[in-house]
């Protein structure tokens, strides 16, 4: 199914939760010199204009984005992700939202390399023309992710990131995902992979979390902020979330803070809340490869 376009959804609420934890997750890799990859199985377009077009049409990044932009009191790791999103708007003024492949861009240094999959034809094609102008750095391709994940993996960095997120419209998309991380984990175990999920009351939506708990990997953190209650028409999203599987030890203290704070300013009923919870096979491992 290729009827999927991100730009409707851009800045909201499930936007700010897999952003601000990509950045996190950017940064630490960041932290030493050796060079490591960015891979990200559905890119999208790379960036989106709010002010016209699709996203202007639900406007979703008032409840997102735009409840957080001027304020004053926003935790580190939140200003952090505001101050990026803010870095792409040359006036500071809300019109531009970037995509996970533009935050990742606008961070990572010369010695990194980022590969981007986007099949959607249209979002293909902006992707290529938001990203020609980064050709040493950046390889794109208008090919499915999951499939391409495999062929990537390990790569010679030893190094990476790995960003999936699919839009789940295909049912498939549920299968897929824990298909394609299993086959990531056997090719390259220590990698970082953040998987991104949406909270919806269709029946898949609701088991892959314990899906996701079952996969042979030595730690992993899972964090998902619900912003109102499920509709009782039984549609809609009512929230989002992250699993992040072998995650740097920092990041389960950072949503500590972090969280507690996007329940009260990205709530849309008194019915929001938040789940933070980690596994660790080995206590004193940590993330020490990456």
């Amino acid at each position: 199914m290729l009827s999927y376009r991100h730009a409707f959804h851009a800045g909201n609420h499930a936007d700010v939760l897999k952003h601000l934890i990509e950045v996190q997750l950017l940064r630490h890799l960041m932290q030493k010199d050796k060079p490591f990859w960015y891979i990200d199985t559905h890119s999208g377009a790379g960036c989106y204009a709010l002010d016209r077009g699709f996203a202007a049409q639900n406007a979703e990044y008032e409840s997102g984005i735009a409840r957080l932009w001027d304020r004053d009191d926003l935790p580190d790791s939140v200003a952090d992700y505001v101050s990026l999103v803010k870095d792409i708007n040359p006036d500071k003024q809300m019109k531009l939202y970037p995509g996970s492949p533009l935050f990742a861009l606008h961070l990572l240094r010369e010695q990194d390399r980022l590969r981007l999959f986007e099949l959607h034809p249209a979002d293909s094609e902006i992707l290529q023309q938001n990203f020609a102008a980064e050709s040493t750095r950046v390889q794109v391709q208008s090919t499915d992710g999951f499939g391409a994940l495999k062929a990537l993996l390990p790569p010679p960095s030893r190094r990476a990131l790995m960003l999936i997120d699919p839009p789940y419209e295909d049912k498939q998309d549920y299968r897929r995902v824990i298909s394609a991380l299993g086959e990531g984990l056997k090719r390259f175990a220590n990698g970082i992979y953040a998987v991104w999920y949406p909270q919806l009351q269709r029946i898949e939506a609701k088991q892959l979390p314990e899906q996701f708990k079952r996969l042979p990997v030595r730690s992993w953190l899972h964090v998902a902020l619900s912003v109102q209650a499920p509709d009782k028409s039984g549609f809609g999203m009512h929230g989002s979330g992250m699993f992040v599987f072998n995650p740097p030890w920092t990041l389960y203290g950072i949503l500590q803070v972090v969280m507690p704070y996007l329940v009260k300013q990205l709530a849309q009923d008194a019915q929001a809340n938040f789940i933070l919870e980690k596994h660790e096979s080995n206590p004193h491992s940590g993330n020490l490869s990456q």
